[in-house]
Formats: structure tokens, C-alpha cells, sequence
């Protein structure tokens, strides 16, 4: 039995196959654990697979041939391939009892790698989040000193590929502007910086606008979710900003089996329509 390690599950198929000198078709294998890209060079994971060769040496090759045995017959590519099918196909039969009772011992084998492996992964990826939030905060804090707005707190938090961005000061009011129309500007704005440098979404919330709008929601969605209940489907009014994606977020949660998403109408109005998965044109 060979525990081998290697970047991607093919190159540790090779290389088990290599080390245990049988083809990669002879190999019999469990994967430990799956390759990942990681995120921002962090986290990567090797792919790491358990193998041993399920072909036994056949030590009849190198028995002497008595004279009198007709010589053996050479085959073609297609019968070779045949007849390691049908023999690969024997063997996995025969050794399907074994197969689960070794299963069992190879989970128990690993159970304390990979506990340990998945501590040691939660607290890099821990440290690499409060990293990353540190370093938003900062280049925040950065960019709204030079603005003309008094903002006094920015704090970020990390969790799950999604940026927390709180701001308060007393000019929260002004930075949200009119109807919100500043703070749809800036959602975009961080969005387009952090996504596309950090591939991270982002939750912006400025004095409490953020809940306020989602209780907002909360409370304009309960007749449309009373008629989707009723009619099976249904649609909102016209919303406009970071309106519309918290209604898509509610009614996503309220109907997670039903067809849920943001149509744009012709003067390019959008709101949020909900009916069943094979009725998408009829919304």
C-alpha cells in the first residue's frame, strides 16, 4: 500500500503507478483528499490518493517452457485489451467483500489525519480571512480620508468569500445620499475592487441603511409572497439599486423550489419575478 501526494489526481495516479511498478488500469485506489486551487495561493490542497497494485506477479512468466508446449500465441491490441478487461473485471468481483472491509480500515487509518488536517485548514483559513480583512479595512480607511464626508468608523470582516463593510460617522447620511442613490454608487464601486482583485462579494452596510432597506423589503414582499402561495407565481413592482437584490434574496429564501430571479423590463426597469422551474415563459 502506497500513500502518494501529487498536484492534480492524474499526475498521483502516475505516480503510484510508477512506485508500485504496475500500469495505472492495475491500481487500486481510495482519494484521501481532492486537489483545490485554494483562494488567493492560500489553502491549496495536493490531491493525495492510497493505492495498491490489485494484479499479483505473475511468476509463471518466468517458468521454463517445456519443448513440446506450442509456442504462445501473440495478440492482437484488441484482444490484449479484451483480456485485460475480462481479467480486471474477475478480480474486481472476487475482491468486493475484501474491498469494503478494507474501506473500513483505511477510514479508521485516516480518521486522525484528517481530523487533524481539517483544524489545521480552518485555522489558516482563519488567519487568512482577518488577514485579508485587515488590509480592506486599511486601504478603506485609506481611500474615504480623502473624501469630503466625516466618517469616523470603517470595520471589515471576512467570512465565507463575502466582504462585511460597516461605516458610520456623521456624515452617514450624506454618504447614503437621496433615496440611496450614493450608496448603490459605492456598492458597485467595492464590488468591482474587491471582486475583481480578491474574488470576494461584498455586504455594505452604512448607519444601519442596509437593515433598514431589508426590513423595508421584508415588509413590501409579504403580499407577493401571499400571492405566489396562492397562484403559484407572481412578480414584484419596479425596484431600483441594492433594492432589488434584497428582494431576490428574501424570496430566494422563502421559495428555494421555485424559479426565482431578476428580469429587466423595455425602459429598463427591473424587479424580480417567481413561478415554477419549467414555467420560465410565462413569467
Amino acid at each position: 500500500m502506497k500513500k502518494v501526494e501529487a498536484p492534480t489526481l492524474e499526475e498521483a495516479y502516475e505516480k503510484a503507478a510508477t512506485q508500485l511498478s504496475c500500469s495505472i488500469t492495475d491500481l487500486e485506489y481510495e482519494v484521501v483528499q481532492y486537489p483545490s486551487k485554494g483562494i488567493l495561493g492560500f489553502l491549496k490542497k495536493p490531491a493525495i490518493i492510497v493505492a495498491t497494485c490489485k494484479r499479483p506477479v505473475n511468476t509463471s512468466e518466468t517458468a521454463p517452457v517445456k519443448k513440446t508446449e506450442r509456442p504462445e500465441k501473440f495478440e492482437t491490441p484488441e484482444e490484449s485489451v479484451a483480456s485485460e478487461i475480462i481479467a480486471t473485471v474477475k478480480e474486481e468481483n472476487q475482491t468486493v467483500k475484501n474491498s469494503v472491509e478494507k474501506d473500513v480500515v483505511l477510514d479508521s487509518f485516516f480518521d486522525a489525519d484528517k481530523q487533524k488536517e481539517n483544524e489545521e485548514e480552518l485555522e489558516t483559513e482563519s488567519v487568512v480571512y482577518e488577514e485579508l480583512a485587515r488590509l480592506i479595512e486599511d486601504e478603506l480607511k485609506e481611500l474615504l480620508s480623502h473624501s469630503c464626508f466625516a466618517i469616523d468608523v470603517v470595520e471589515v470582516d471576512v467570512i465565507d468569500n463575502t466582504a462585511l463593510i460597516f461605516i458610520d460617522g456623521d456624515d452617514a447620511a450624506l454618504l447614503i445620499g437621496k433615496e440611496g442613490y450614493r450608496y448603490n454608487a459605492l456598492s458597485y464601486m467595492l464590488f468591482n475592487w474587491l471582486h475583481t482583485k480578491y474574488e470576494l462579494f461584498i455586504k455594505l452596510e452604512i448607519a444601519e441603511f442596509l437593515t433598514s432597506q431589508q426590513e423595508m423589503i421584508r415588509n413590501y414582499i409579504k403580499p407577493v409572497i401571499e400571492n405566489v402561495e396562492k397562484n403559484g407565481r407572481g412578480k414584484t413592482r419596479s425596484l431600483d439599486g441594492i433594492l432589488v437584490q434584497i428582494a431576490l434574496e428574501q424570496l430566494r429564501e422563502a421559495f428555494p423550489n421555485k424559479y426565482v430571479a431578476i428580469k429587466t423590463g423595455k425602459s429598463g426597469n427591473k424587479f424580480v419575478v417567481i413561478n415554477e422551474f419549467n414555467n420560465k415563459s410565462h413569467a
